[in-house]
């Protein structure tokens, strides 16, 4: 009898414990599902996602994001990867309700046991809880957030499949160094498609969930090791490889992989360019977030001539200036390698390197490098490095290398194969190297497209982001004569037209002194051609063509080829006294070159969409025969061209014939 009152009062006891739990609850999920997100948002799914920037050839340019983010879809990402997540982060995935009941059991009791302390709460959270926490909640560490979490975690098993839910995780989970999503931590950790990752690589990506900046592999490396070993041991103990791979997985080395660079054009003055027009067009939203993708005009074969061209051009101008000194001076009778190695680069140093003087003799500066090799500058390779003083006056010929440097100098240097007279130098050889303080600007551009296929802004883009090609207003000089000659040639003269070359004075007006206008070499032609005038660049002879058809028509005859758009019709202006872009100037060119036609400068080609949708195409000309033709030796379609005729097509071709 006795038990069986006991029994009858634990059975009350327990009745009556599950009723007030299940009235706590109901009050508990009451009172924090009031105000729960909808999980149905999440069928429209639209996260930040990268976009990226191609070169003409296809290589990348530049990629604009605030969260690293390349979207697969479930189906497409390999089962080595989702395993090895599922391993890390919750092997029941497919099995539970989206919340793991005998593990939120044993948090409990473990935080029970830690209270007081100074440790971190621990949870038990399964994948569909992290989607509700990271979709909809936000990292709150606090009871309410995780009850939260938990109503949310069953509302999405119920709204949505366990692939979908899985597809949210991988495509929006944080793994580390701003990489979102395990495409984007692919690619830049490993430098791999997903298909591509070894088990080893895929067991790394899946360690860093729990504490991507803790399992750095360049600053933690050994933690890093040790978690992705981890990994590796519940894939094997939840059978989804075998000891031999496990094994074999747990030897791989765990190197970062970067990205290869032979994959990517660098073209900076280029691409920020590109992102300023895509600022301007689609808003930052759409460029950091929106996914496009764009292709632009540029050709990496002939950017790197142009940044070559002009690198050397304004090298060999500032070596006529002479030698500034060193980067900086080191003691060298210690561990000169330790001291040289805490000098900083400075910015525009590119392919060359930091080195020291360690001594000079009459043939040779003695250098060393940071590897600790040592390495020589011959004298020849010194005779531009004359000192200058603080009025920009230069000192004497270099005799001997220590005219120009000294032991202990750090200073960049270039290694060099030959001498000016293509004789070759020892293998150790190097050139002395100083960052030009001139600047300077080059673009190339297709004349009847407008395609610009190479632009370059400047000596290096870490020195100065101001862009010399587009934001640079400088007086064209004389490549400003050929639109006086143009508006010549549109009123009546010809190539052949004779106009003569002989001094000439101009009055400016009450107040104003005589001007004086004469030619660079202070000589006189007499009578000449407007083709020889042009040919020669004759000074006076281009102000006499600009008195005689007026500056009116000079004027707008320039804004007509968008070179300035309000010129003073002074007659100063006809020798390039104003002032105009290299881009702009570039573009007037490619108009006299296209027949007349208007060309505009695009650096452009297309847009396209997240979604593959062509939202933007700089050549917008109509083709009715183009698509979905089946080729049987016919004829390409005629595409016309509709641009603007703003020359009459001879007058632009008698230009042509001059300039030639």
């Amino acid at each position: 009898m006795r038990l069986l009152r006991f029994l009858g009062f634990m059975f009350a006891t327990l009745t009556l414990l599950a009723i007030v739990g299940g009235i706590a609850g109901y009050i508990v999920v009451q009172r924090y599902s009031a105000d729960l997100p909808d999980v149905t948002q999440l069928e429209k799914y639209d996260p930040p996602v990268v976009t990226r920037v191609l070169a003409g050839d296809g290589r990348l340019l530049a990629e604009y994001a605030i969260e690293k983010r390349i979207f697969v879809p479930i189906g497409a990402i390999p089962k080595r990867v989702i395993n090895a997540f599922l391993a890390a982060e919750d092997k029941t995935f497919y099995t539970n309700p989206g919340i793991d009941v005998p593990g939120i059991v044993q948090a409990m009791l473990t935080n029970v046991m830690r209270f007081g302390s100074d440790r971190r709460p621990i949870g038990a959270s399964t994948i569909t809880q992290q989607v509700a926490k990271n979709f909809l909640l936000g990292n709150e560490v606090s009871l309410k957030r995780k009850v939260r979490e938990i109503i949310i975690a069953l509302r999405l098993e119920k709204a949505f499949s366990k692939d979908r839910i899985l597809e949210l995780y991988l495509n929006q989970i944080y793994l580390g160094a701003g990489n979102y999503g395990v495409t984007a931590a692919a690619l830049n950790y490993f430098n791999k498609s997903l298909d591509d990752l070894t088990v080893g690589e895929a067991a790394y990506l899946a360690s860093l969930p729990k504490a991507p900046n803790n399992y750095n592999i360049e600053k933690h490396p050994e933690a890093a090791l040790a978690r992705r070993n981890w990994v590796i041991g519940r894939l094997l103990e939840d059978g989804y490889i075998s000891a031999t791979d496990a094994q074999a997985a747990t030897a791989e080395p765990l190197t970062l992989h970067p990205r290869d660079s032979t994959e990517v054009v660098s073209a900076d003055y280029y691409a920020e360019e590109v992102r300023r027009e895509l600022v301007a067009r689609f808003g930052e939203d759409a460029l950091y977030k929106g996914g496009l993708t764009v292709r632009t005009s540029i050709d990496p074969r002939l950017q790197n001539i142009a940044d070559e061209v002009l690198r050397n051009g304004l090298m060999n101008f500032d070596r006529q200036h002479g030698y500034r000194g060193p980067v900086a001076h080191i003691d060298i009778s210690g561990n000169w390698p330790e001291a040289l190695a805490a000098v900083n680069d400075p910015p525009g140093l590119y392919e060359w390197k930091l080195a020291v003087v360690l001594s000079t003799d009459a043939k040779v500066a003695k250098i060393g490098l940071r590897d600790g090799s040592d390495g020589q500058i011959p004298l020849s390779e010194l005779g531009w490095a004359r000192h200058v003083d603080a009025k920009f006056v230069l000192g004497p010929a270099i005799k001997k290398p220590s005219d120009a440097l000294g032991a202990g100098d750090v200073v960049m240097v270039e290694a060099v194969t030959k001498d000016q007279q293509g004789r070759d130098y020892p293998a150790d050889s190097y050139g002395l190297r100083q960052v030009p303080q001139i600047s300077g600007a080059m673009v190339v551009m297709d004349p009847h497209t407008g395609r610009v296929l190479a632009m370059t802004g400047g000596w290096s883009f870490q020195i100065s982001e101001f862009d010399r090609v587009t934001q640079a207003m400088r007086q064209p000089g004389s490549s400003f004569k050929p639109i006086v000659y143009l508006t010549a040639l549109e009123n009546g003269m010809t190539p052949s037209t004779v106009v003569m070359d002989a001094p000439i004075v101009i009055d400016q007006g009450v107040g104003l002194p005589l001007w004086k206008p004469s030619n660079y070499d202070q000589d006189f032609l007499g009578p000449a051609t407007l083709r020889i005038g042009l040919e020669k660049s004759r000074n006076l002879m281009t102000v006499r063509v600009a008195q005689a058809v007026g500056m009116a028509k000079v004027v707008e005859m320039a804004k007509r080829l968008g070179v300035v758009d309000d010129l003073q019709a002074v007659l100063a202006m006809a020798l390039g006294a104003g002032e105009t872009t290299v881009l702009r100037l570039t573009n007037a060119y490619s108009q006299i070159d296209n027949g007349g036609k208007k060309v505009t400068p695009t650096l452009i080609d297309r847009v396209q969409d997240k979604l593959g949708r062509t939202i933007f195409r700089h050549d917008e000309r109509p083709c009715q025969d183009c698509a979905n033709v089946d080729w049987h030796g016919q004829s390409p379609p005629q595409i016309p061209d509709t641009r603007e005729q703003v020359l009459d097509p001879q007058t632009a071709y008698q230009m042509v014939s001059m300039l030639q």
